[in-house]
């Protein structure tokens, strides 16, 4: 029997001064250094938005840690808020990328 790795899965939404800073870029170099699968786009709403799975629920917590506190240089955060926590079967894509 092959052993079937859980994946955790959350959206998330970055409020501040998040666009125009470098901040998706930021993201998915973080992302992808973690190893973490899913997407990160601008809004209307000048926020940005994106979706993070991984079967390595550290990993997660260092990329939240990360979209909470750090983003790119010139980016200030007021908050991330982060939902739809949950496990899935499988990824939804195969990679980490920038959404346009």
């Amino acid at each position: 029997m092959i052993f079937q790795k859980m994946i955790y899965a959350f959206d998330f939404e970055v409020f501040g001064k998040v666009q125009g800073v470098f901040f998706r870029k930021y993201t998915k170099q973080e992302a992808t250094k973690l190893n973490i699968k899913g997407y990160v786009q601008n809004t209307t709403r000048n926020t940005v938005i994106g979706r993070a799975e991984s079967d390595n629920i550290e990993s997660l917590n260092v990329f939240k840690n990360f979209l909470n506190n750090i983003g790119s240089p010139s980016s200030k955060i007021d908050k991330c808020v982060i939902t739809n926590e949950k496990t899935m079967d499988s990824y939804s894509s195969t990679n980490f990328y920038i959404k346009t």
